[in-house]
């Protein structure tokens, strides 16, 4: 259980998977990312999409009774953590429903615990495409709700081959690529916790500058787009 609070001086780390499939390639994938954000010193819950699984999201369910258990714990776990790491498979082109119902479920929250959270994605697939497509996808409901999502993003393509019998990474320079993404996307959440700075260098990245009446997070919950 997650206990360190996301103001400690090690950087946190929520990773987990998007799939409800035991043996889900991108399981093994989130599994090998968590790996090597321990061996570079970074602190990990690591998560199972089950653990955030909720009923389709309805506002009037909400009202009666609140946010389901799985968006509950969804919600405690982002708010004791300072970067997310998803693995997500690809569902026709698009990322899974149950990953988007339980962002829904979370974007209800405030204040907004997606907010200012960086975000690496990463996907595996048996297609050539690694599930790229579906990252594509994901990024825009991360980057609404002000995630700060990771401009790289890893995907492994013919995964069912690509693993090898002990979960690793086959390729020597697919693995060396694996490692350098997290490793940089850690470099940025450790600076952007520890240097305020890192927040304006961001924004200015972007290329915008932040509005509250138009920020996402400071949006009044009836008029996010999961309850209209």
């Amino acid at each position: 259980m997650p206990t360190t609070p996301a103001n400690a001086g090690v950087v946190r780390y929520l990773v987990f998977s998007g799939s409800l499939r035991e043996g889900s390639l991108n399981t093994r994938l989130a599994r090998l990312a968590a790996g090597v954000i321990e061996a570079h010193g970074g602190q990990v819950d690591t998560a199972a999409m089950s653990d955030f699984d909720a009923p389709s999201f309805d506002q009037d369910a909400q009202t009666e009774s609140g946010l389901p258990a799985g968006a509950l714990e969804f919600q405690r776990r982002l708010e004791v953590t300072d970067a997310v790491v998803i693995a997500s498979p690809e569902y026709n082109a698009s990322m899974p429903g149950v990953l988007k119902n339980a962002i829904d479920w979370v974007s209800r929250v405030r204040p907004q615990p997606f907010n200012e959270r960086h975000c690496l994605l990463m996907s595996a697939s048996p297609s050539m495409v690694g599930g790229n497509r579906g990252l594509w996808a994901l990024r825009v409901p991360l980057e609404h709700l002000g995630s700060r999502v990771y401009p790289d993003m890893f995907s492994l393509a013919q995964a069912h081959l690509a693993l090898d019998d002990g979960g690793q990474i086959a390729s020597d320079s697919l693995r060396d690529r694996f490692e350098a993404v997290i490793v940089n996307f850690m470099s940025l959440a450790e600076a952007s916790k520890h240097y305020p700075c890192m927040k304006s260098a961001w924004i200015e990245f972007l290329g915008e500058r932040p509005d509250p009446a138009l920020d996402a997070a400071a949006i009044p919950a009836s008029a996010q787009v999961a309850g209209r």
